[in-house]
Formats: C-alpha cells, structure tokens, sequence
C-alpha cells in the first residue's frame, strides 16, 4: 500500500493500491477498493464494497455509500453524495469481446449533488450543481444545476435548493428554502441562488 498522504482511515479489509491521493479526515470502509492514481478529498466516506476504479477524483466531503462502483472517467466535486447501490458507466457500447479500454466517457458531478439508491448514470453526461437525482431513475442526458430528475429514462420533475428541498416559485419566479430560507430565482429554464 503506497499512498501520498496517511491522516486518513482505511479498514483492515479495504485494499488501496499505488500512487493514490486521499486526503485527511477521510475515511474508507470494510471490503472497499481504492485504484491506482485516484484523487479522494478530505474528509470523505468510503462506504462499504465501494470501488474506485483508477485515476477517479473525488472532491472534498464526497459520501459514497455501500456496494458504489465509480468507473474511470467519473469526477466528483465537492459534497457529492452518492447513494447505495447508484451506477456509473463509462462505456455507451460494451461488449466483452471488444476492448473498449481508454475509450472512456467522461461524466462530472457538479458540487453537493445527490444522486439517490440504485439510479444509473449514463457515461458522457454531466450532472449539475446541487441537482438531485431520485432513487432508480436512470440519466440519459445533461442534468440542470438544482433540478430534481426521477423515473427511466429521468425526466426533470421540480427544482431542488441547497439544502434538499424542493422549490416552489411563485408568479415572479422566487421561492424560498423552507429550511435555509435561502432565496432562489427561477428564470429562462435556470435556477440561481440569490444574494
């Protein structure tokens, strides 16, 4: 096991391999794997049976909960949660007799978006800050920042704020977070956060 950092813990059970980043704070659970030049924040949890394939960057405070694979090809930013048994692909056409290595799609997670249990992230699209994807729904496309996306394929239901709410604007297109009271502007098919 040879790492850049050491502040951080790892499971007797977890195998980390060469040349990897993990910052302080972070913690890697029972049975997990951490790849070859991956680039894992600080304060991070790794939960359980995760596998981080090589050269994946997760940002600062990324939640990977159990039984996640993050393939070659995925970045997270910051605050990311990732939820049980969600799936990244990383090639639109596999096929076992046809080595697709180094033909990898690239998907981005914008910072503290949630993608729920058991969805499915098509490779090649981008998810946007602070957009919430419902559990099982299955991304085909590019996700707005703050939407809220569920079902297969995901069709865009609502608007989400930073704190996990769902938005409701009113005629001038403002709604307000009922727990942060943060305000947010809804105008030609975006969201903003105000002040």
């Amino acid at each position: 096991m040879s790492d850049k950092t050491t502040d951080y813990f790892a499971h007797q059970t977890a195998v980390i391999d060469d040349n990897c980043e993990i910052g302080s704070g972070t913690k890697i659970w029972h049975f997990s794997h951490i790849m070859s030049n991956c680039k894992i924040g600080e304060k991070c949890n790794i939960g359980q049976n995760v596998v981080v394939s090589p050269e994946v960057i997760l940002g600062n405070n990324v939640k990977v909960q159990n039984n996640v694979s993050i393939y070659t090809g995925v970045t997270c930013e910051d605050d990311v949660f990732l939820g049980p048994s969600m799936v990244f692909t990383n090639v639109t056409n596999p096929r076992s007799a046809v080595n697709r290595r180094g033909q990898y799609a690239k998907t981005h997670v914008g910072k503290g978006a949630t993608i729920g249990a058991n969805a499915t992230v098509v490779c090649g699209h981008d998810i946007g800050k602070f957009a919430f994807i419902g559990a099982g729904a299955v991304v085909t496309k590019n996700i707005l920042p703050y939407a809220l996306v569920v079902g297969n394929p995901a069709k865009q239901t609502g608007w989400m704020s930073e704190y996990g709410h769902k938005l409701d604007f009113n005629a001038e297109g403002i709604a307000v977070c009922p727990e942060s009271n943060e305000k947010y502007q809804l105008k030609d098919g975006q969201v903003t956060k105000l002040g």
